[in-house]
């Protein structure tokens, strides 16, 4: 079954549930509740936890005589963790205020996003017959398909921060794979970002391998002097990161056309996908396991096995690869994603672009009712 398919279900069951629950809204704390702590909260916690699944039927919360039952511990800890890990969130097992905002969140709401996630699946960007790379925002997470939709990987992504260095929404044909790329830096990051950081230390460029170049590609002395630093502040100069462990864009990127001057690489910047949220970019995507990627992308190629990847990876120049059949590449905003289990992961609308389909679906409702003669009223799927 597709993901429109398991949706649909996802959305029929979450329909029944938020029908049967009662609402209760869990008591906040001043402090996160923490394991083996008592908590008012305990049996409302219980039942919702069992009515979503996270709890199984048979746990028994407290002690093997049904005692404690104020107590927050054991299975039920364990219940949150789960929860947690299904919401975005760090799965500590402590109630804290993100925890509780969760977990208190109408169930109403939850079957509001399936329905978004519902029409976003209807609107498939890509074609399920050819190989794809799907890249879903809300979710920090990017899947690679087989022909025939089959997931072959799947890794955790970093996106483009909320506000004003959105990643994009966008379909595009993967063309290049970069080993050891040059990393071309954005006029705007050298003059907000680079120039501050030369003023303040004379060996910033040299330490990180940045070369100040001309506009036909020649590098200049990195003994940074005034007039060089007014031609880097016009645009007049432009800044460059050779290749290696330092280089932002780490030891590969993948390319695509697009409006946006976007792509996917590696980073040497790891830990950040230990966050639970990963919206730490300018735009473009970076990658857990870029290498997986590489292989996974190269292995139509001819003469790209494992161990030349790795080679091309650690080795001393630039490696450029065009591939001779093009990989689909998407972005998608999917703030509700239905797993092949059946298990449900929700994600917070970071871009606002849930509420901007829920706009667009607003406004043709009032058409349809118009044309089939009926009060305008959010259609079944």
């Amino acid at each position: 079954m597709d993901e429109y398919g398991r949706t649909l279900n996802a959305l029929e069951r979450y329909r029944v549930l938020a029908a049967e629950d009662d609402g209760e809204i869990l008591p906040d704390t001043e402090k996160p509740v923490q394991p083996d702590e008592h908590y008012d909260g305990v049996p409302r916690l219980i039942r919702l936890l069992r009515q979503l699944g996270d709890l199984p039927a048979d746990a028994v919360p407290g002690d093997s005589d049904g005692n404690n039952a104020d107590v927050y511990e054991g299975d039920l800890v364990t219940a949150v963790e789960r929860f947690q890990s299904r919401h975005g969130l760090k799965p500590d097992g402590k109630i804290g205020k993100e925890t509780l905002a969760q977990l208190n969140t109408p169930l109403a709401f939850r079957v509001h996003q399936l329905e978004l996630a519902l029409e976003r699946w209807r609107r498939r960007p890509y074609d399920t017959s050819r190989p794809a790379i799907v890249l879903n925002v809300p979710e920090f997470k990017l899947r690679a398909f087989s022909a025939g939709g089959h997931e072959d990987l799947e890794m955790k992504i970093i996106v483009g921060q909320a506000k004003d260095r959105q990643t994009p929404m966008l379909s595009s044909q993967l063309e290049n794979v970069i080993f050891r790329p040059y990393w071309n830096i954005p006029l705007s990051i050298q003059r907000n970002e680079l120039i501050p950081e030369i003023v303040k230390d004379a060996k910033f460029l040299p330490d990180n391998h940045i070369e100040v170049l001309t506009p036909q590609g020649v590098v200049v002395d990195d003994t940074v002097s005034e007039d060089i630093l007014a031609q880097l502040r016009s645009g007049k100069l432009r800044l460059r990161q050779a290749p290696g462990p330092k280089n932002a864009l780490g030891l590969v990127k993948f390319a695509f056309p697009n409006e946006y001057e976007v792509y996917m690489h590696s980073t040497s910047a790891k830990w950040l996908f230990d966050a639970p949220r990963r919206d730490f970019s300018h735009g473009c995507v970076r990658l857990e396991k870029a290498q997986d990627l590489a292989e996974w992308v190269l292995r139509g190629e001819s003469g790209w096995p494992r161990d030349r990847v790795v080679q091309a990876m650690e080795g001393a120049e630039p490696t450029s690869i065009r591939l001779k059949h093009p990989i689909q590449v998407v972005t998608m905003y999917v703030t509700a994603v239905t797993l092949e289990n059946g298990e449900v992961d929700f994600f917070n609308d970071i871009y606002g672009e849930d509420a901007a389909l829920e706009r667009e679906l607003a406004a043709v409702r009032p058409q349809r009712a118009a044309t089939s003669g009926e009060p305008g009223r959010r259609p079944r799927e």
